[in-house]
Parts: C-alpha cells; sequence; structure tokens
C-alpha cells in the first residue's frame, strides 16, 4: 500500500561519509521519500516524534475530496525510516495543528470537527493508532486550532474563535477539559478574517501560529491580535497584554524560542524579506515593533520563509539550530551558540527536486531528524525525512 524509495541523487547530502550499499542500514544517516501509487493524494508533514523504540511518528495533513480543509493523516516509521504503517483519520476530523504533545509515552494532536468547527483533542499510541478522541469543553467557545504547547502534562491551545473574533489561548487536560482561558480581540471587518480564513482553508499565506512559555512563567502567542499579527505576551488574566507588533499580515515573528529571562532566539518576516535574531531581549510588559529589531537578513530564504527554532548539543555546546526553506527549493540549517548568538555554520538538505521543511527534532542518539515536503516528478506532494548523525553535525557546526 505504501512504498518508500530513496532517491539516489540525495545520497551525497544525506550522508558523506556512507557507503550506499550501507544507507537502508545505516540508523543514523538516511534520507526517506515516501511514495504511494495515489498520483491524485496530497500529503504535507506537520511534526515528527521519536517513539520509544527508536522510530518515528509522523503527523500530517492529506487533501480531502468532500471538504474545503485539510484532513489528518498519520504515519510510523521504524528506527531506520521505512514504512511501518498509516492511517488517514476519517474526514470528519479536519484542521490538524501541531506539534505532537507527549505524555506518558502517548501523543496527542488538537483538531476540529467539520461539522461544527468544534476543537477535538486526539489520542495517539506510539505505533500510529489512534486510540481516544475527545471533544475539548471549559469555556463553551469553538474555532480553529492554530498552535499548541506541552506545558509539563497540560497542554496551551492557541484558537481562532470565528464568532467572538478572538485569538484565545485555552489551558487544557489530557482529558481534554478547559480549566483556564483568555482570548483577544483580533479586530472587526472581513478584511481582518479573510487571511485568517485562508491560513486554515490552506487557499492562502500560511502564518506561523505559536504558543508558549517563557522561562519566568508568562505564557505568550504569536497570532492576530488588533488588526495585526503580533507576538502577545499575557498571564492569562489581564487583558492588557505586552506586544510586539507586526506589519498588519505583512510582518512579524517567524518562529521564537526562549533561552532565559526576557532573552530569545527568534525569527520575522517583514513584506517577504527573512531576519534571524539568535539572541533578542523582547520587553512582555510593553508595546514594541518587531520592525525595530533589526537582525540578519538572509536574501537565501524563500519569501516569508517558514522557520523552526530547536535547542540542541552539538560539540558539547548549547545552539539554537534554525531550518528554513532557501530560494533554490532547499532545507536550510543553521547553528548559533545559545548564549552569546554566535553563528557556528550551516548546512543544506535536498538536491534536485523541492524540498521545504515542516518540524525537525534531536533524536536519542545524539542526532537529527528534519521532516519535511518534496514533490516527486516536480508535482506531487509527498513527505521525506532526513537523519543526521551526531558526527555529521558536530562537522556542520563547529
Amino acid at each position: 500500500m505504501k512504498n518508500t524509495i530513496l532517491l539516489l541523487f540525495l545520497i551525497v547530502l544525506a550522508c558523506a561519509c556512507a557507503k550506499d550499499a550501507d544507507l537502508t542500514t545505516d540508523k543514523a544517516n538516511f534520507t526517506r521519500v515516501y511514495d504511494n501509487d495515489k498520483f491524485d493524494a496530497s500529503y504535507y508533514p506537520i511534526d515528527i516524534k521519536e517513539t520509544s523504540d527508536g522510530g518515528f511518528l509522523i503527523l500530517g495533513g492529506r487533501k480531502l475530496t468532500d471538504s474545503n480543509f485539510s484532513g489528518a493523516y498519520l504515519m510510523k516509521v521504524d528506527e531506520l525510516g521505512m514504512f511501518v504503517s498509516e492511517l488517514e483519520v476519517p474526514s470528519d476530523k479536519v484542521a490538524p495543528i501541531g506539534p505532537w504533545l507527549e505524555v506518558n509515552n502517548k501523543f496527542y494532536f488538537f483538531a476540529m470537527t467539520a461539522i461544527g468547527l468544534k476543537t477535538e483533542l486526539h489520542e495517539v499510541d506510539a505505533d500510529g493508532a489512534l486510540t481516544k478522541t475527545t471533544q475539548v469543553v471549559g469555556d463553551g467557545g469553538g474555532g480553529y486550532p492554530a498552535a499548541a504547547y506541552n506545558d509539563n502534562g497540560r497542554f496551551l491551545l492557541l484558537r481562532y474563535d470565528n464568532i467572538r473574533k478572538e485569538s484565545v489561548v485555552d489551558v487544557v487536560n489530557t482529558a481534554g477539559v478547559t480549566s483556564s482561558f483568555i482570548g483577544f480581540s483580533v479586530g472587526r471587518g472581513d478584511a481582518v478574517e479573510a487571511p485568517i480564513i485562508e491560513h486554515f482553508l490552506r487557499t492562502g499565506k500560511q502564518f506561523p501560529f505559536q504558543v508558549g512559555k517563557t522561562s519566568s512563567g508568562l505564557y505568550f502567542f504569536n497570532g492576530f491580535y488588533n488588526y495585526t499579527f503580533s507576538l502577545v505576551f499575557t498571564d492569562l488574566v489581564s487583558d492588557q497584554p505586552g506586544v510586539v507588533q507586526g506589519q498588519q499580515d505583512d510582518g512579524g515573528f517567524s518562529a521564537v524560542m526562549p533561552i532565559s529571562g526576557n532573552n530569545f532566539a527568534a525569527a520575522r518576516f517583514n513584506f517577504g524579506d527573512n531576519y534571524l535574531l539568535p539572541s533578542v531581549t523582547l520587553n512582555p510588559s510593553d508595546i514594541s515593533s518587531s520592525v525595530d529589531l533589526g537582525g540578519n537578513n538572509l536574501p537565501e530564504l524563500s519569501s516569508n520563509a517558514p522557520v523552526r527554532i530547536i535547542s540542541a548539543t552539538i560539540n558539547g555546546k548549547d545552539i539554537s539550530l534554525y531550518g528554513s526553506n532557501t530560494r533554490s527549493k532547499q532545507i536550510s540549517l543553521y547553528g548559533y551558540e545559545k548564549n552569546t548568538g554566535k553563528f557556528l555554520g550551516s548546512r543544506y538538505l535536498g538536491f534536485s527536486n523541492p524540498f521545504e521543511i515542516a518540524a525537525m527534532t534531536t533524536t536519542k542518539d545524539g542526532g537529527l531528524v528534519v521532516c519535511g515536503t518534496t514533490y516527486v516528478a516536480g508535482r506531487f506532494p509527498r513527505i521525506c525525512l532526513f537523519k543526521i548523525s551526531a558526527e555529521e553535525l558536530a562537522k556542520s557546526f563547529k
């Protein structure tokens, strides 16, 4: 039902030191593209998580024929990246979001019902089987789930409430019960709501919605507030948040990762240009503008490039590792020393076919796995996977 193909033209980029014959049995370095015979099918990855057996669980989306929204798709691969199983979640569950939220070896993700647009929490086991679906209850609101975060076993959920016209942050437990929430007005008018809805329908710009928590315990979300895509800090009580404003829907943060105190690793976009800020101080109690933050401009990145930032330890150093897309259709990785922002090196993944990043995570063996989208024959969207060993990372980020 599912065929895993190894693209020969990716061998050198996947592992410069391995022999061709060893790639299918090398757990440390491999490249996989997951193709099938459904030529009209369209899949895209959302997040990836390593499981206790050394394999990987991939959360994705898929094109539906009976809905304008995307459906949910689950895939399990083994420690070699070889296909194990897949599940096309029934089409009454739509608009899945990441990241994977792991609690006690169970994996959770949010989606919503195709009818009624009710938010649901889905539980998945380590083999990729859907074990439970629970409707999120607590505040009586519905709407579109946009981003999530695992806060020590309870979940932060950012959603767009299309009735109240608010960006809402919920605190949800694994049973789907909301203990607290707060909403912030996005503004009124069709011009404000149109790009938000187009994001969820995947017919327009894909905004980098995010929700999380700082090292000091303050919550934040990256989303729409007061007519502008902004980074908003909140204690979930006060309706007077600290805000780093963007430029309506043309500018704002692409990603943020708390480091310590008010120091963050971040990236921002502004009218298509991209800027990396490996060490930036943000005031969570004031109103400011992302435009004033400057940053390292990377012309090689595609317009409004998506950015992923994770913590990693490479060569004994704590690193902020960035992943993004280049204009040459490769996935790019950039490493910066976490505390100083010093640039440590870069690496590029992919060749010939277009490749786009979706997610990346460090692995138990000290390596890195990057999940993305490639286009077979230049037109069929398929999920791809790169595994890079600790040794190879050490060569790239010194």
